[in-house]
């Protein structure tokens, strides 16, 4: 499973977007976001070049733990339907 770290923002996105999509290539099809901490617009992005790449491959492509702060960007730029909702998990307890 694909752990894109604390951060994924601007200054990083370049680097973090490619190695999601190595992952992706080499057949992972999950990615775990419970580390992350720090967003920015450039993650909804990213998370939308994965899900991009996962439809053109024909695989499910499933984000585990996402941070509250990058389901409000989400839905601030209206894309849930883009990254695809019934694929995006928390695992957390509902409060």
């Amino acid at each position: 499973m694909f752990q894109p770290g604390a951060s994924l923002t601007f200054d990083n996105a370049k680097t973090t977007l490619n190695a999601g999509l190595q992952a992706i290539a080499e057949g992972q099809n999950e990615i775990d976001f419970s580390g992350l901490i720090t967003v920015d617009s450039a993650a909804v992005a990213t998370m939308l070049a994965w899900r991009r790449l996962a439809v053109a491959r024909a695989v499910p492509l499933v984000f585990h733990h996402v941070p509250e702060n990058l389901h409000s960007l989400i839905s601030l730029y209206d894309v849930a339907a883009l990254v695809d909702a019934d694929m995006v998990r928390n695992d957390l307890p509902h409060r």
